[in-house]
């Protein structure tokens, strides 16, 4: 780490290491954020797929021992619309 940079944190905060600690939980937090909303304006080709398939025949699709995963009718219908997002049906 280059000297000024520990020399700025050491002017404004005694516990280097929990400082840093804190910075990088902070960066991933937002990098994560920054993901998701990134996933969510451009979903995976598989996600597309599963959509345009439905999600009640995805679930019939599972293995057996899998099949109390989801309730497809606990959630609300979406679909995908490109260059519009995700929206209800």
């Amino acid at each position: 780490m280059p000297a000024e940079l520990v020399a700025g944190i050491d002017r404004i905060e005694r516990n280097r290491s929990r400082f840093i600690a804190e910075a990088v939980r902070h960066e991933l937090k937002r990098r994560q954020r920054q993901e998701l909303l990134r996933s969510l304006e451009e979903p995976h080709p598989d996600s597309s797929a599963t959509a345009t398939l439905g999600l009640t025949a995805w679930a019939k699709a599972l293995p057996a021992e899998d099949n109390d995963l989801l309730d497809p009718a606990a959630g609300v219908s979406v679909r995908w619309t490109p260059g519009q997002g995700w929206q209800d049906n």
